[in-house]
């Protein structure tokens, strides 16, 4: 049996991701793929702390938050019942809505960006994707969506700030290089449009 694809969405807040990955799930099960939607942080012990820091109800040290990060990235990974392994070594496609490309581009900003790359590149526990695909949009249009679908704000939803990560996101995938299959994606257009490249870029994985 061969193994599953694990496809990583990526993408500032109000870019689009969940839309996307609700529609390329759709398209791959309609191929006969199985397929498993999961997203970070997860909904264990670890990921309620961290989204707690997330919606400023409790303040954590950027460093505290990458390790925090950390322990529930490899939770997600090694998790017998539903972890990130358990589908792929099953045949079942993964599509993970956030993974380590976001803690190096939101926890990098404040906490040493080495550190926080080097302690999840260098886990043997975190498994490397087989895509990421990144969702550019611009930033008036994501903060529009957040201010239209939320009604809180999170730590790094501000303008400010998302200007900062978009550049982080982009530093760090020039540092990872061609270690990683990093595709990014014109976000700034119709749903179909982005949806079509999406699965041209999908289509181009190789069977394992």
């Amino acid at each position: 049996m061969s193994k599953g694809r694990f496809i990583v969405f990526e993408g500032l807040d109000g870019s689009g991701k969940g839309t996307q990955i609700s529609l390329l799930a759709d398209e791959m099960k309609k191929r006969g793929r199985k397929v498993y939607v999961t997203a970070e942080p997860t909904s264990s012990s670890t990921g309620g702390m961290i989204r707690d820091a997330l919606g400023g109800f409790v303040k954590r040290d950027a460093f505290e938050l990458s390790a925090l990060f950390l322990a529930d990235r490899i939770f997600h990974n090694v998790n017998p019942k539903n972890g990130i392994k358990f589908f792929i070594e099953q045949g079942i496609d993964v599509i993970c809505d956030r993974y380590y490309y976001s803690s190096f581009a939101y926890q990098g900003i404040d906490a040493d960006l080495d550190w926080v790359m080097d302690m999840n590149l260098n886990c043997r526990e975190i498994i490397r994707p087989d895509l990421c695909i990144f969702l550019d949009a611009d930033i008036d249009s994501c903060d529009e969506r957040i201010e239209k679908n939320r009604f809180d704000r999170e730590i790094y939803e501000n303008k400010e700030m998302q200007r900062k990560i978009r550049n982080r996101f982009f530093e760090v995938f020039e540092k990872l290089g061609d270690s990683e299959n990093i595709k990014i994606v014109n976000a700034a257009r119709e749903i179909p449009e982005v949806l079509a490249d999406i699965i041209k870029i999908y289509d181009s994985i190789k069977e394992k």
